[in-house]
Formats: C-alpha cells, sequence, structure tokens
C-alpha cells in the first residue's frame, strides 16, 4: 500500500509533467501569433526595423498637460442636439475619448477597456463625472453615436446613468480644433475598397479637470480602475497629473501599398497564456482533490506492524 507522502509525489510528478505540456502549449500558440505580425507570404530578408511604418508619421499622443479644451466648440450629440463642450464642464471632471465609431478594431477594445474599468470605481457617470466621447470621422452621424451608446451603456449595466454619457459627432473644423488641443494625431488612409474610410491613430483617454484643462493621459486600450479613481480625484480639485510612458497603441487595419490587412493587436499569446494557467490550476484541483478523498477513506492510510 503506497503511503500518503508517496501518492503525493505521484501527483507532484503528474502536475509538473502537465506544466510542462501547457508550456509547450503555450509555446504552439505564440508561435502562430508572432507570424501574424507579418504577412504569411512575407520573409524576413533583412533586419527587421524597429520604427513605425511611413504611414504612421504624424500618427501619435503628444500630452498637452494643462493645455485649455477649446470649450466654445459645438458638436452634435447622440440626440441629434447642437451642444457646446461647456455645457458638461464647470462642476465636475470629464473622461474624453476620441475615437471613430465604425473603426474596425482599436476603438472598440479602447471603449471596452474604459467600460470595464469603470465598472469597477465607485464614482457615477453624471453625478461625480462625465463620460465625453468624440468621433474623428465627420461623416458619421447621431444614429450611429447613439447605437454606440446604447451599446456601451448596456455593458456598463447602469442604464440610470446615461445622463452621464455623451457620444458625440463634429464638423471637420471642430474636430481638427479639439484634436490639436489634446494632441491627438491620425491620419485618413484607405479602406479594404480602397476609398478613404479608415484612420491610423493612437489608443488614449484624457481626464479633464472642470475647468476644461487636460489633467492626465492614459495610454492603451486596458485602464487600472484605481489610476481612474485617482485621476477623477485629482482632476476634480483642477490638479494637474504628470506625463506618462508614451507606448502607444497604433489602430491601422489596411495597407494600401500591399492591398493587405495588417495585423496589428495579437492577443492571441495573451489568451494562450491565460488558458495554460487555467488548465493547469484546474487539473492541479482536481488531482489534489482525489488525492484528499483517498486519504479520508478507511483503510488508506500506511500500516504500521505490531
Amino acid at each position: 500500500m503506497q503511503s500518503k507522502g508517496t501518492i503525493r509525489e505521484s501527483w507532484r510528478s503528474v502536475a509538473l509533467a502537465a506544466a510542462a505540456m501547457a508550456g509547450l502549449s503555450s509555446l504552439l500558440l505564440c508561435a502562430p501569433a508572432l507570424g501574424q505580425v507579418s504577412r504569411y507570404d512575407e520573409k524576413q530578408m533583412a533586419p527587421v526595423s524597429d520604427k513605425p511604418p511611413a504611414i504612421l508619421n504624424g500618427v501619435g499622443i503628444a500630452q498637452h498637460l494643462d493645455q485649455q479644451l477649446p470649450l466654445s466648440l459645438t458638436f452634435t450629440d447622440d440626440q441629434g442636439k447642437q451642444v457646446q463642450l461647456a455645457s458638461y464642464f464647470g462642476k465636475k471632471p470629464a473622461i474624453l475619448a476620441l475615437v471613430y465609431y465604425q473603426c474596425p478594431m482599436l476603438c472598440s477594445e479602447e471603449l471596452n477597456g474604459l467600460t470595464g474599468a469603470l465598472q469597477m470605481v465607485t464614482f457615477t457617470p453624471g453625478k461625480d463625472f462625465n463620460v465625453i466621447v468624440i468621433s474623428i470621422d465627420p461623416t458619421e452621424n447621431t444614429v450611429m453615436a447613439a447605437a454606440k451608446k446604447h451599446s456601451y451603456l448596456k455593458r456598463y449595466g447602469k442604464p440610470e446613468t446615461a445622463q452621464g454619457w455623451h457620444f458625440m459627432t463634429g464638423t471637420q473644423d471642430n474636430i481638427d480644433a479639439l484634436t490639436k488641443a489634446v494632441g491627438f494625431g491620425y491620419v485618413k488612409i484607405p479602406g479594404p475598397d480602397g476609398r478613404l474610410t479608415q484612420f491610423a491613430h493612437a489608443s488614449s483617454i484624457q481626464i479633464v479637470t472642470p475647468e476644461g484643462k487636460l489633467a492626465q493621459y492614459y495610454m492603451g486600450v486596458e485602464y487600472s480602475p484605481k489610476d481612474l479613481r485617482l485621476g477623477l480625484v485629482e482632476a476634480s480639485a483642477n490638479r494637474i497629473g504628470s506625463p506618462v510612458d508614451n507606448i502607444l497603441t497604433y489602430c491601422y487595419h489596411y495597407d494600401p501599398k500591399t492591398n493587405k490587412h495588417s495585423l496589428i493587436i495579437a492577443r492571441v499569446v495573451q489568451l494562450g497564456g491565460l488558458l495554460t494557467v487555467a488548465t493547469l490550476g484546474g487539473f492541479m484541483l482536481v488531482m489534489f482533490r482525489k488525492d484528499s478523498r483517498h486519504d479520508d477513506k478507511p483503510g488508506t492510510g500506511t500500516k504500521v506492524n505490531g
């Protein structure tokens, strides 16, 4: 009869073997993800440049901290009304997101990340701060803005906060004035149909003080609820934050030179790692439970002569 120690050693060996297999699976998942960053028909014959494509010249985020937003600008809200930016300021801070509603990839990731973070922040949109989302595409309309608002309000799960979410569209002149003040650089690029219907841009959200001054930038598509809360607290007191690392996430969906789509954000590696951890954790939990039940059964303990 095996002792408890021997049984546990056996399961430990099995767990280590499973970990090795999981690690191998993770590597196999990572390989395709890395391969998809370049075209499948493209062979690397020279050193890879760490510079972004030429099409991204002019695309980026310049952190204009303490810059006053042009609050006299007028945009169309998700109900079709003409509204001055000034109407959202004066008493509480705001979170500003510059996106476009027909964006095929990054903008949705950005708004998903913002909404997910706000779900874990105790402050209430409309009461403690405003969420202002403005399209950089002057061809987009109120119907698109209203649909996006409906989608993210549903995702947020608190329909009573609708008055704190503002999805807006505007003219090219007003968009240009706002993006210049924010430091939001973007360029228009051809879509799959060859028409200029997409935008190359970077991803960030901005915290704005009640006075309408840029207080903090958060880069990327995932945001810390703790940082968001702190940023809103400081902005509400009209305090200006510090610059953050300018590590940009670009949105660039279509390459007019190659007439192909390019993958910029590869989440396969992240998903593969999470899947590996979850699988291994579940496997070990089941094994140790079986071990525990085996130890508790009568007659399964170590026999002692005497």
